[in-house]
């Protein structure tokens, strides 16, 4: 960073003539300052403007210090995301919520604040009974579900897919688009839906249920899928859509027969199986993606391995949920 003294004239504006004045502020002693517009070259010319950054006013100096690490930083940041907005499937761009990631962001943080003041909100009031819309709400994401699941299936086997390697069909192609890329989406938008089941626990008051694991498994899913249908909508990532399908068919049937009411208690013996059902998940697709960074697959590894690592954390959280949930547990009992 470069740096630049100024001595000042007692009444007189500090104003270098060999560059243009962008502001001029009038500072204590009729002192003036002046930020100024510098011209750097990086391969291509940038208008950058110098910083103030302190003032010796008994001393009557000021010292300047070049921005440009600031403004490159800035520039770089705005060059990613222009880079991100235009390098996506341009398939998949015109779909809703895709094209951009400011509103998948933004749902993100309205459900972050939700979180964090929605139980403030509820405090003196009493929990909302929801059983009708509960039962709705779960038997359509069962339903939902089901579709995606027959569809990442069918459309796998009818395109011959390997479960191996499958890279990105990025053609026009009636099961490349109109139904790979299709579910991807439709698998991406359903974790947009999935986040009403915070809101449904924070409504309710069974603040137990918002755990960090539930919000980091929400939020997390909200931004990983929106990036693979935005850019690898199909290939390695069918597997991951197909197997969480099938998986919450069972999930969203069980919290369906459970909004009916206490009578349904005695059918719900399977929810230890259940996570343990979603522990396979994890662990079939941390063996799926880490398997592809070992061989010589036209998917990008980047996205296998971003996934991979996602995946570890969750058989961690999963792992420690399933101990205090149910051997901690049933261990104290025993002692």
């Amino acid at each position: 960073m470069n740096v630049i003294k100024v001595e000042e004239r007692r009444n007189v504006p500090l104003v270098d003539s060999r560059e243009p004045c962008l502001l001029v502020q009038k500072l204590p002693q009729t002192s003036h300052l002046c930020f100024f517009s510098q011209l750097h070259s990086t391969g291509h010319s940038l208008t950058q403007a110098k910083t103030v950054v302190h003032l010796f006013a008994s001393q009557k100096q000021i010292w300047l210090f070049d921005g440009s690490g600031m403004a490159s930083t800035w520039q770089k940041i705005q060059e990613f995301y222009k880079w991100a907005l235009e390098n996506g499937d341009p398939r998949t761009d015109p779909w809703l919520l895709v094209y951009s990631p400011l509103p998948v962001t933004l749902l993100f943080t309205l459900y972050l604040v939700f979180v964090a003041l929605g139980p403030r909100l509820m405090r003196k009031r009493e929990p909302l009974r929801l059983k009708g819309l509960l039962t709705a709400y779960n038997l359509t994401l069962v339903a939902l579900s089901i579709y995606m699941f027959y569809e990442f299936l069918v459309t796998s086997v009818l395109a011959n897919y390997s479960y191996l390697c499958q890279p990105v069909d990025y053609t026009e192609s009636k099961l490349g688009m109109r139904q790979m890329a299709r579910v991807c989406w439709w698998f991406f938008f359903s974790k947009v839906i999935e986040l009403l089941d915070t809101v449904f626990f924070i409504l309710r008051k069974k603040p137990e249920q918002v755990t960090f694991l539930h919000v980091y498994h929400h939020g997390t899913m909200l931004f990983n899928w929106w990036a693979g249908v935005k850019y690898v909508p199909g290939g390695q990532a069918f597997f991951i859509g197909m197997l969480n399908s099938f998986v919450h068919i069972f999930m969203y049937l069980y919290y369906g027969l459970a909004s009916l009411g206490p009578q349904m208690q005695r059918y719900l013996w399977w929810k230890r199986y259940l996570t343990i059902l979603q522990l396979c998940q994890f662990v079939a697709i941390a063996v799926h993606s880490s398997y592809n960074l070992f061989t010589e697959c036209p998917f990008p590894d980047g996205f296998n391995i971003a996934v991979f690592l996602y995946i570890l954390s969750l058989i961690v959280l999963f792992l420690n949920f399933y101990y205090w949930t149910y051997t901690r547990g049933k261990w104290d009992k025993l002692t």
